[in-house]
């Protein structure tokens, strides 16, 4: 196996169970990939992720995006000493989407002992929709 950016190894299947009665359920979110030093989810454009103009809503991109690189960035830590959560979130939305689904791949900009830094790009049949980048404060366990 390849060296990885992961504390321990852990599945697909792992990693969607996290997402049971949050943000990730509600609005379908999947993590489809896990990968030496990424991450890869999925979200459907539908009803519950579409603005009123029928267009995907830009927090919802930001929910794929925060929430793929959150789950990333408490994977590369002890979870019995330290967790990460957010601190700064940002996103360029850059084509609208109306239908299908969209792709999130979450790669670390920066993996300190007090900071993260990951980008996250969204495709949606194959063209880049959004780029972001999510900072994550890096808490020890009391």
């Amino acid at each position: 196996m390849a060296e990885t950016i992961w504390f321990k190894e852990f599945s697909v299947e792992q990693a969607n169970s996290r997402g049971k009665g949050t943000m990730f359920e509600h609005c379908e979110v999947l993590i489809s990939e896990v990968g030496p030093d990424y991450i890869k989810g999925t979200m459907p454009v539908d009803h519950r992720t579409k603005q009123p103009r029928g267009i995907l809503h830009g927090g919802a991109s930001v929910v794929l995006a925060e929430g793929i690189a959150s789950l990333a960035g408490n994977m590369v830590l002890n979870p019995d000493t330290h967790f990460a959560v957010g601190l700064d979130v940002n996103a360029n939305h850059l084509r609208p989407v109306t239908k299908g689904h969209v792709e999130a791949t979450a790669r670390p900009q920066h993996l300190g002992k007090k900071t993260q830094v990951w980008e996250i790009l969204l495709h949606h049949e194959g063209k880049l929709t959004c780029v972001s980048r999510l900072t994550l404060a890096v808490l020890a366990r009391e």
